[in-house]
């Protein structure tokens, strides 16, 4: 029985390495590597879980295609359960073209393909009878899916008993709030990065942020900031966890691997900042090796190298993180 569904938008990779500058109009450039991985925040989470030891079920649409077969393949060799993922004809399996710049920063061209089908329809609830968690992964790449759909979906995911938590995408469209509003209400955890949760908010502190995401019906707000960590609040406590240190390959897929950190936590039954410290390790040891999870590491793996990390660097002050025991 699974512990977790990842449902959302599924990709494949075709990352180069390292990528300066765009070539001129007409002319060829080389890179060191040029590979094909595994992408897309449904997949990137539901692969790196896996890694983590977390039985977990995939649940999106790809093409009846070879970048629809290598996704399905990797997943399984991985022992993510693709039951779950239905194969379409109507649209080419969603890919991107990945260049990784020198200091690991990335730059994208996107097809959004068969995520752009993937609506309520596509899940089968009864693969995900008994999940502790359901995570929807890649808000705003799902024109079906988005909004009111997605609002019913984690109502749905709720009433079963799971766990809900939702994961953002920049939104091209400039709906934003607008779009997510409906689903706020149904979200147990929110795990956004600082970029798409300040244009969701209007906001620009990470306190600030959190607080509007609060007032509008979510229970838990997980910022996360990259190098600067991540910053988590709700009615009852409020806390920065800084970054681990690491040399930084390629940044692909940090955000997805820290929810996969985060997720795992909540299945396991965590407490909320032992998640946090988890997310930031698992998004830390991701971008240590090019592609979207190739860093990941086994729980027991990640564990000790949070001990080693915190060994090194001593734990901030009690004073960093500040309790709530009021109702907002």
């Amino acid at each position: 029985m699974p512990q977790v569904a990842s449902v959302g938008i599924l990709v494949a990779d075709v990352v180069a390495y390292p990528v300066s500058a765009y070539p001129e109009r007409g002319i060829c450039v080389h890179v060191q590597r040029m590979e094909l991985h595994v992408g897309g925040c449904a997949s990137n989470t539901g692969l790196a879980l896996a890694k983590l030891g977390i039985d977990t079920v995939v649940v999106g649409k790809v093409g009846d295609d070879p970048f629809g077969d290598f996704l399905i393949h990797e997943l399984n060799r991985h022992g993510v359960r693709t039951e779950g993922i239905r194969r379409t004809r109507e649209a080419g399996t969603s890919s991107t073209m990945v260049m990784v710049h020198p200091d690991g920063e990335r730059s994208f061209i996107h097809y959004m393909g068969a995520n752009a089908r993937f609506s309520p329809d596509d899940i089968d609830w009864s693969l995900l009878r008994g999940c502790k968690v359901f995570h929807l992964a890649g808000a705003f790449l799902m024109p079906a899916m988005d909004g009111e759909p997605a609002a019913q979906v984690l109502q749905q995911a709720r009433a079963m008993g799971m766990l809900t938590c939702l994961d953002t995408t920049w939104d091209a469209t400039g709906g934003w709030m607008h779009t997510l509003a409906p689903c706020l209400p149904h979200l147990d955890y929110i795990v956004p990065n600082y970029g798409e949760a300040s244009q969701l908010t209007g906001e620009t502190e990470p306190e600030r942020i959190a607080d509007r995401l609060l007032d509008a019906g979510v229970g838990t707000a997980v910022i996360k900031m990259g190098d600067r960590g991540c910053f988590v609040k709700n009615r009852q406590q409020a806390f920065h966890l800084p970054a681990y240190q690491v040399e930084v390959v390629d940044a692909l897929g940090a955000g997805d691997c820290f929810s996969a950190g985060f997720v795992a936590g909540l299945a396991l039954g965590w407490e909320l900042e032992q998640a946090a410290r988890l997310a930031n390790a698992v998004g830390a040891l991701c971008v240590t090796q090019l592609g979207a999870t190739s860093g990941v590491r086994s729980l027991q793996e990640t564990l000790a190298f949070m001990r080693r990390a915190e060994r090194a660097t001593p734990a901030p002050a009690s004073g960093s993180t500040h309790q709530q025991s009021h109702e907002r």
